[in-house]
């Protein structure tokens, strides 16, 4: 599938910003099926310092914001051919080794909640592919979708108490969950092409699990299924921290105002 996207971020500043830096992953991932016919990144208000690939294969961009700008805008637009490979990712790559992602995060450590889920979906004949897919069943089951209840900081455990999230929260569960019944996982944020609409208000997050003989399978908690061809990776990591498309620091500035707008279509192929 051929899909076009565009990705807006604007921070609107009530004072003016002395320094700042920031790290941005917005460019998707050309590996694993997925090839990036062509991506741009467009600043307004802050300048390119370097770009490099990180530890999970993810690509940065590390940009300074001009000291004194009002504004902030980051625009990135581009198109992306995408396949569907039934969720399955393919083998590990990269310098990160694969045991590192059964190690648990603040975000994913599990509490007594979690433990419950994790104790009713032990593998009952070892098959760990149903054992994930009744686990993300599970969480959806007993964390709701719903907005407005949970923050980029909220843990898994704290989601989960409260039964209700949105997809990082589903992620982070399904993630912590997942490493203690011994598989690997890990964080993806990227783009979703939604069915009813073109214009979304934020990016998306998913997980993916190593299971032996397929390597990464992807599984979006939120929407019951594996990722296909309507989903763009963009960046991995051990919890949203490392995938958030922007993190960084800034000195001034008072009181950003944030603007996201986010587009995801399908594009015909040329002939």
């Amino acid at each position: 599938m051929r899909l076009s996207v565009r990705h807006s971020t604007r921070y609107t500043y009530d004072e003016p910003v002395a320094h700042g830096l920031i790290r941005l992953r917005m460019r998707p991932k050309p590996t694993h099926g997925q090839h990036v016919v062509e991506w741009t990144m467009n600043l307004d208000g802050a300048r390119m310092e370097t770009e490099f690939d990180d530890h999970h294969s993810t690509h940065v961009a590390l940009v300074s914001i001009v000291p004194g700008v009002p504004v902030l805008e980051i625009t990135c637009s581009g198109i992306v051919e995408t396949a569907d490979r039934s969720g399955i990712v393919g083998p590990h790559i990269g310098c990160m080794p694969l045991w590192a992602f059964a190690r648990q995060t603040t975000i994913t450590r599990p509490g007594p909640q979690m433990k419950a889920i994790i104790a009713a979906c032990q593998p009952q004949h070892d098959d760990r592919l149903a054992m994930l897919h009744t686990l993300s069943q599970t969480t959806l089951a007993e964390a709701v979708y719903e907005t407005g209840h949970t923050s980029v900081g909220t843990t898994a455990e704290e989601a989960l108490s409260a039964g209700r999230g949105v997809c990082q929260d589903h992620a982070h569960i399904f993630i912590g969950c997942a490493r203690a019944l011994g598989v690997p996982a890990r964080y993806v944020s990227g783009y979703l092409m939604m069915d009813d609409r073109i214009d979304q208000e934020a990016t998306h997050g998913w997980a993916e699990a190593h299971i032996d003989g397929l390597g990464w399978v992807g599984f979006d908690v939120s929407n019951g299924i594996s990722p296909d061809a309507r989903y763009v990776r963009v960046a991995t990591g051990f919890d949203y921290r490392d995938a958030a498309p922007v993190t960084g620091l800034s000195w001034g500035g008072g009181k950003a105002a944030l603007a996201v707008t986010l587009a995801v279509e399908h594009q015909a192929a040329q002939q």
